[in-house]
């Protein structure tokens, strides 16, 4: 299996930006997808996560209100709708599907 990534890049604090994560080679729709990120010298931490059919969301606190995760299982993407950013959103984000499937991870720098 295999997820590619796109979107990411530098915005100034209250735009947005939208990161696409694209699978192959599993049955996405069977499977939960999660967002991480890491911030610089720190270890991932979660920040949303979808159910396999897309009617459950869950979200880190630091992210509520902002951060919107959505799916299309017929295109086997997830997407994370990223508004209100703020500059210690900066980080490198990831998706992440079952096992040890990850994407190549994808900058996000939120800087005026």
């Amino acid at each position: 299996g295999q997820l590619v990534q796109s979107g990411g890049g530098l915005v100034q604090p209250g735009e947005s930006l939208t990161l696409t994560c694209e699978a192959s080679g599993f049955d996405f729709a069977f499977y939960n997808m999660k967002w991480y990120r890491e911030l610089p010298g720190k270890g991932r931490e979660l920040v949303a996560e979808i159910s396999s059919d897309g009617t459950k969301l869950d979200y880190a606190d630091f992210v509520k209100g902002r951060f919107t995760i959505s799916r299309d299982n017929g295109k086997k993407t997830v997407s994370l709708q990223m508004d209100g950013l703020r500059s210690e959103d900066t980080a490198m984000y990831y998706c992440k599907g079952p096992w040890n499937y990850w994407g190549q991870g994808a900058q996000v720098t939120v800087s005026a």
